[in-house]
């Protein structure tokens, strides 16, 4: 499956290119207070072995500005060079303007033109803070959220749009506001002196519809590059599918060129279930591909063992643990299939689709569970350890099909 990229301007991010020259970037980001250092770089590191490729932090006091340099300073002694972003709402011109070595340590601004200021001040605010990305030569995410857009331009809108002969609907004022928004934001950068090269856009918002339509008039309208995601998109399986859902509409019409999906974790959660929601997004649409894929079917009456559901879900885990190694070990190892199926119904027939497939046994079929490789079968494992065994020859599987990577 390939999807024709809306072409863009290709922006530079620490030493990640954005763009539609580029693939599509996961951007996740923290959600530990960033003036508490320990906590922060534990939870980018996570974020960023995971597979994170930027990762936004908050910077929302001196503290926390104070804090950025030394968060960047362990995470480069830890290995971890993934670009940080800083996420700056109301202060942001002055936290930039009294903390140099924060400006300098991070790789990106994220700036919301609905918060640097009211009035007279926020023209000046947001020059302020484009003035301090021309110096320290960084790139800007100019990200309209209709949670915080700006309300003098709203009301302005609002007012052009009740002097029609023929109103048109508040939503569709609202959704023109976020887009004019962002765009007039971009201009205003550029005559600050931003070159149109670092410049991205968002526009965030929480129903379905309305990221859409936002994004594809965005899209026809500019050709910066865009970050993608459902703000808000909330907890569980609502916020997978909701962000899924809008998400996969613009990236199968070419739109978007960073994806955050942001869920909100359980209580005490896995802040990285949102990277690895955002990567499934990317492979399973074809556009990328992160780990081995794991075939699995659902279950029927053929099925009433549990045996195969314990197993596609052991074999899952063993591949995500496995990965980071294998990735530095092997070429192409992402691009492996693996098949766990429950009964003879279509399980021989996904095995030999997959690059290694195992068809276990349903109610009342022979104990015994046949392995495909490449399309042939090759053994056929039965008694106690059949999960054991299998993993042994994904593991050699891939010793034999991927070429070992050749050391930097």
């Amino acid at each position: 499956m390939s999807f024709q990229r809306r072409k863009t301007l290709t922006a530079q991010v620490g030493g990640l290119r954005i763009g539609s020259e580029a693939p599509v970037a996961v951007q996740s980001m923290t959600n530990t207070d960033t003036a508490d250092i320990d906590g922060t770089v534990e939870q980018v590191r996570a974020l960023a072995q995971a597979g994170s490729e930027l990762v936004r932090v908050t910077v929302n006091s001196a503290e926390a500005a104070a804090a950025v340099p030394l968060i960047r300073d362990r995470l480069a002694a830890a290995g971890i060079e993934t670009p940080l972003i800083g996420d700056f709402h109301f202060n942001g011109h002055k936290l930039l303007r009294e903390h140099p070595a924060c400006a300098e340590a991070l790789a990106k601004y994220r700036i919301n033109p609905g918060n640097v200021g009211r009035g007279s001040k926020r023209d000046t605010q947001f020059a302020e803070m484009i003035e301090i990305a021309c110096q320290q030569g960084k790139p800007v995410r100019i990200g309209v959220n209709w949670g915080s857009l700006d309300q003098d331009l709203l009301a302005r809108l609002m007012d052009e749009n009740n002097a029609l002969a023929v109103p048109a609907t508040a939503q569709w004022v609202m959704r023109e506001a976020i887009v004019r928004s962002a765009l007039e934001s971009a201009q205003l950068a550029t005559e600050v002196g931003l070159p149109r090269e670092r410049i991205i856009l968002s526009a965030k918002v929480s129903g379905v519809q309305d990221l859409i339509a936002v994004y594809r008039n965005l899209a026809a309208r500019c050709d910066y590059p865009l970050h993608l995601g459902l703000t808000e998109a909330g907890m569980g399986s609502k916020g997978i599918v909701a962000s899924t859902a809008g998400i996969g509409v613009l990236l199968a019409e070419g739109i978007g060129d960073t994806i955050r999906v942001s869920l909100t974790p359980e209580p005490g959660g896995d802040r990285t279930q949102e990277v690895i929601v955002a990567q499934e997004i990317l492979q399973t649409m074809g556009l990328r591909a992160f780990l081995p894929m794991v075939i699995a079917c659902p279950g029927c009456g053929r099925t009433t063992s549990t045996y195969f559901q314990e197993l596609a879900q052991r074999i899952q885990g063993h591949i995500r643990h496995r990965m980071p190694q294998w990735r530095l070990d092997h070429v192409g190892v992402e691009q492996m299939t693996v098949a766990v199926m429950g009964c003879v119904v279509n399980g021989p027939g996904e095995s030999r689709h997959a690059s290694l497939g195992i068809s276990l046994p349903g109610t009342g079929e022979r104990p015994v569970a046949p392995v495909y490789e490449d399309g042939q079968k090759t053994v056929t494992l039965k008694g106690e350890h059949i999960a054991e065994e299998f993993q042994d020859l994904i593991e050699r599987y891939i010793v034999r099909s991927y070429p070992r990577r050749e050391p930097a």
